[in-house]
């Protein structure tokens, strides 16, 4: 099939690297890789996060006026470049769908939707027009793939038919990890030479953006945690950068200089030499639905200490691939650091299971057989619908 894609909250050409371009590229792949021809139906972004009422009318004016454009482009059956179906990644309250469910409907055409939610709670709220945009189209839609349960339960009485759910584990390519673990011995005389850490210490890895919020939070409750753990045998290195450069450097401070080593963002590329060097992946996870990061981890064949929020657990089998911590507790966070860092036979362990648990649950294979049973499902609705 030809499929039109589009990212209302971050196209997957953004500039901008963040876990939501992440997924849209790994879809992108799949769907590829599922053999569809996929290209960029607009890279219009609708994201707006102040609440500010007036911006979010024009968004949507504008959004409005390309879906009109392309319709006017596409409506004619023999038109070029007609698409066959329409997919749409991570749509909500703040970063709705302007342009799918219309261009969808008028060229008459399913509509598939990836990572949408609908939060009930911001009905009233300064969302209201992105929050109803949202769920129309989550109704309407022929198929919505969810990455975690608690999305898959809320879209459930939206939905039009149960058969519309779809659950897809969250995925990557292991290959570049993989390929990784097998020159870890280089791969960690060459940081150690590279930022001054001392190869014979356990490495502590954290790999994540530094943004105001939630990312923020995470940072702060890290060094909280690991500020408890007296005269550390670890350390520490940070991977990332952003507008709260700042504020993570001051949260971490408290460590000590001698324990906290800052890379930097890195190019993709570059990452899984550091997953495949370090020893613990540490981060909070603060409100995260699931965090690339952990699959990052696991493909790298990486134990984790991490926070247990939302779908965390989907990624991290506690006490098999890492240990999970419940949300704000810094003491029991420290302990796990203190647990992982000394004992090497339990991490060593906990490699492989994350390494065999990524081959077997999260590996883009896996997405394409899921991806093509959704959109299977998707068009068999559509006609159904049509008929």
């Amino acid at each position: 099939m030809r499929i039109a894609f589009y990212a209302p909250m971050k196209a997957p050409t953004h500039p901008a690297p963040s876990g939501d371009r992440r997924v849209a590229q790994l879809l992108w792949r799949a769907l590829e890789a599922a053999g569809h021809e996929v290209f960029l139906a607009s890279d219009f972004r609708a994201y707006e996060g102040n609440g500010d009422d007036a911006k979010q009318q024009a968004l949507a004016a504008r959004g409005e006026e390309i879906a009109a454009g392309l319709i006017e482009q596409w409506q004619p059956p023999a038109s070029a470049g007609r698409p066959d179906l329409w997919f749409s990644y991570h749509l909500y309250h703040k970063a709705p769908d302007w342009l799918g469910p219309g261009v969808a409907a008028a060229l008459d055409i399913p509509y598939v939707a990836a990572e949408a939610s609908y939060a009930r709670k911001q009905t009233g709220g300064p969302y209201g027009a992105g929050l109803e945009a949202s769920l129309r189209a989550i109704a309407r839609a022929d198929a919505i793939l969810s990455f975690t349960p608690e999305d898959e339960e809320a879209l459930a009485p939206i939905v039009r038919h149960p058969s519309c759910l779809h659950r897809i584990a969250p995925f990557l390519d292991a290959a570049p990890y993989r390929a990784a673990q097998r020159t870890r011995a280089a791969a960690r005389q060459s940081l150690a030479a590279q930022y001054g850490l001392d190869p014979n210490r356990p490495w502590l890895l954290t790999v994540a953006m530094m943004r105001p919020g939630d990312k923020l939070a995470s940072y702060r409750l890290l060094g909280r945690a690991l500020d408890l753990i007296a005269d550390p045998p670890w350390q520490l290195l940070v991977v990332g950068d952003g507008p709260a450069r700042s504020s993570v450097e001051d949260a971490l401070l408290p460590i000590g200089n001698e324990y906290v080593f800052f890379a930097g963002e890195q190019a993709a590329e570059n990452l899984p030499a550091f997953y495949a060097a370090a020893d613990v992946l540490v981060w909070p996870a603060v409100n995260e639905a699931y965090g690339m990061i952990f699959l990052e981890a696991a493909a790298a064949g990486l134990a984790v200490v991490a926070g247990d929020w939302r779908g965390v657990s989907e990624i991290v089998a506690s006490g098999e691939t890492g240990i999970l911590i419940g949300p704000w507790d810094d003491v029991d966070f420290a302990e796990a650091v203190v647990e992982l860092t000394r004992n090497s036979e339990r991490r060593s362990i906990m490699a492989t299971a994350a390494t065999e648990r990524a081959e077997q649950k999260h590996s883009i294979e896996t997405a394409v057989t899921a991806l093509n049973q959704a959109l299977k499902t998707a068009q068999q609705i559509h006609q159904g619908a049509s008929a």
